[in-house]
């Protein structure tokens, strides 16, 4: 059924079509998804969606629910197959989503050395022994302004883009989600001092910054990181930027991405990217995105 646009003639956000890519999905090779492989592969062969990265979770906290899942060979076989069965019609990157933690950055190091990925996304998650956890994190926000409840978060973000290891950081300031009882998305403009040692290092890390749609699906409302972030990082420097819709359901592919384009457009970036500090040419947006 068609969406009615609501007042002010803006449509909601829906699955995209005809954009260049969706750089953040998540198959039944996950412990939060049970989407096929080749259900992705055939909804971007069917909305346009030219390019793909699979970037299942990998966890390193013994226990975790990414710990030790799906091996690295299934993972890898899986992906490069579905790859030359679509080769013509959608190009699919074999990518990962590495949970970063500081404690196990030797571990993630040592993985990433010894195993080969066209794409790799560095997040920083809700771990179930964090402050965040729903079973603490209102002892812990107790008494805290904004800025201090963030800190651990972002100062994980900060080691995770210092690290060197990631193509991109994902949903950035995805700590939105775990505080939106204490703190709607809005208030996170009034600490741009947090974000901007952040950019800064994105920048001169030559990796991307990731524009995570997901935050379209959630009580957040808005983007990890949001518009004004993104500006900010295109004003410090920054050349390269990514989007994902961070699915983990077949209605959610490409979810978001119309808008998360938008947003790239109107920070004055023409093209999205991939691979760290690979300029490619044919990633660019659609001239609907440059007017």
């Amino acid at each position: 059924m068609e969406k009615r646009a609501p007042e002010g003639g803006r449509r909601p956000p829906a699955q995209a079509s005809d954009v260049p890519l969706d750089a953040h999905l998540h198959t039944e090779l996950s412990p939060d998804s049970a989407v096929p492989l080749e259900l992705y592969c055939a909804q971007a062969a069917e909305r346009g969606v030219r390019e793909i990265a699979i970037t299942d979770h990998l966890d390193f906290m013994p226990g975790a629910p990414a710990y030790a899942y799906a091996s690295y060979q299934r993972r890898e076989r899986d992906v490069r197959a579905a790859a030359e069965r679509w080769a013509g019609r959608v190009t699919i990157r074999f990518g990962v989503e590495l949970t970063y933690e500081s404690r196990y950055e030797d571990a993630i190091r040592e993985h990433l050395r010894t195993h080969s990925y066209d794409y790799s996304i560095g997040s920083v998650h809700a771990m179930s022994d964090g402050p965040y956890d729903r079973s603490r994190a209102a002892s812990f926000v107790a008494g805290k302004s904004l800025a201090e409840a963030t800190a651990p978060y972002f100062a994980e973000v900060a080691a995770a883009i210092q690290s060197g290891l990631f193509d991109t950081i994902g949903h950035l300031d995805m700590i939105k989600r775990y505080l939106i009882r204490w703190w709607p998305a809005a208030d996170y403009a009034a600490i741009p001092e947090v974000y901007e040692p952040l950019l800064v290092a994105l920048v001169e890390s030559g990796a991307a910054l990731e524009v995570n749609a997901s935050g379209l699906r959630h009580p957040t409302g808005e983007m990890y990181p949001g518009p004004w972030v993104v500006a900010r990082f295109r004003e410090l420097g920054g050349r390269r930027v990514t989007v994902g819709s961070d699915s983990h359901l077949p209605s959610c592919f490409a979810f978001g991405i119309e808008e998360a384009c938008e947003i790239v457009a109107a920070a004055g970036f023409d093209r999205l990217t991939l691979q760290r500090a690979v300029d490619r040419g044919d990633l660019v947006l659609p001239e609907r995105f440059r007017r």
